[in-house]
């Protein structure tokens, strides 16, 4: 057989166009080869709140699935780690220590705020960012933790709210009720105090148990004093049993929550015909947010769960991952340096849920509280 040189040639040539081809270009290669930005999520994935972490989860996980369809951020991939705190501090301490040996620069979570304040400083401690999502506890930014933010506002916003509308509604006399978390005890001081100075009269204020299935004791005790409403301060698995134990004791008495009893969940557990006539203080849920980017978030949320998100929460752990995003292109994954930008640089950002900035404190800032209504098909009406 005889060796021909141009034909060697031609092959050795072909060969290595096919070799740089497949290397791609500098800029492709450099992509390829960042180390992915490592976010956290930690929320209640399972136990008494376990469908608001699960569509934290999934909200997260699609806006994520978006950034690494459009190259990342700075030409990495984002890869999301998720750890469930289970709703409760003592889990949440784990989830926290197992998201920062997976050497993640922020987390998103979580959900309750005796849970998020169970992490707080081991978060603080080991210099990542934490964007707390339900959290809306006062005390959680008065700590002077510089990594610590929240994407919800704060109880006394909301107990101001509450309060409004406990007096705008006509009521004279509240029975305020909660379950000695620091959310719920912590909006009830708040409603309880700016009672004082409007006029209205609370007539007893009671501590329920988190997780107790028969609420009929304290009724009967609330019964007892009279009020013209019950004003709720803890979360929604308790609210819809208690709006279906005062149904079945016939006691028709109106009844007020704060924004933890925002889930379609409430209605599911207690049933149309009890749940008919709550009122609760909430930011705009899903169906009621406005906005191009929530527009297409939620329609590529329905168009891959077939339902939407079950409240608010979740698309605010969209907009805590969010900006955790929009810090890392600005900033690089350097947590000080993010923390820095989103205290001071944050500005003009469009979340979810609409204009984002925080103060110095990693508060949000801006009013974001409405009033809704649930009525007789157990939809949550915007008031």
């Amino acid at each position: 057989m005889r060796f021909n040189l141009a034909a060697a040639a031609a092959l050795f040539l072909t060969l290595g166009l096919v070799l740089l081809g497949a290397q791609g270009s500098p800029a492709q290669d450099a992509a390829a080869q960042a180390p992915p930005i490592k976010i956290g999520l930690m929320g209640p994935i399972t136990g008494p709140w376990a469908s608001e972490g699960q569509d934290m989860e999934k909200v997260v996980n699609l806006m994520a699935e978006e950034i690494n369809r459009n190259d990342g951020v700075n030409g990495a991939k984002v890869v999301i780690h998720s750890a469930d705190d289970g709703g409760a501090p003592k889990t949440a301490t784990l989830a926290a220590q197992q998201l920062i040996a997976e050497n993640v620069v922020g987390v998103v979570g979580t959900y309750g705020s005796s849970v998020t304040e169970a992490t707080q400083y081991i978060y603080d401690e080991a210099g990542i960012i934490q964007v707390a999502t339900g959290s809306t506890s006062v005390r959680l930014t008065e700590k002077g933790l510089t990594r610590f933010f929240r994407t919800c506002p704060r109880d006394d916003e909301q107990g101001k709210i509450l309060a409004q509308n406990v007096k705008g509604l006509g009521f004279k006399k509240a029975a305020i009720v909660h379950d000695n978390t620091s959310y719920a005890k912590g909006l009830a001081d708040e409603a309880d105090a700016l009672f004082k100075t409007s006029g209205v009269e609370t007539v007893s204020f009671e501590a329920i148990t988190p997780g107790d299935r028969d609420f009929t004791a304290t009724l009967t005790k609330l019964k007892t004093q009279n009020p013209d409403v019950i004003v709720f301060t803890g979360y929604y698995p308790e609210a819809a049993l208690i709006l279906r134990q005062k149904k079945e004791m016939a006691w028709d008495i109106a009844m007020i929550g704060g924004d933890a009893t925002n889930n379609v969940a409430l209605v599911e557990s207690a049933g149309p015909a009890a749940a008919e006539g709550y009122y609760f203080v909430s930011p705009p849920g899903p169906s009621d947010i406005k906005g191009e980017q929530a527009a297409k978030l939620l329609d590529a949320y329905q168009k891959k769960h077939d339902v939407l998100p079950s409240s608010v929460w979740a698309i605010l752990a969209g907009d805590a991952f969010g900006v955790l995003v929009e810090a890392v292109k600005n900033t690089g994954p350097d947590p000080a340096k993010m923390a820095d930008f989103l205290h001071k640089d944050l500005t003009g950002y469009v979340g979810l849920t609409g204009p984002i900035s925080f103060n110095e404190k990693g508060d949000r800032i801006g009013e974001v509280y409405r009033l809704y209504q649930v009525d007789a098909k157990g939809d949550f009406i915007l008031k």
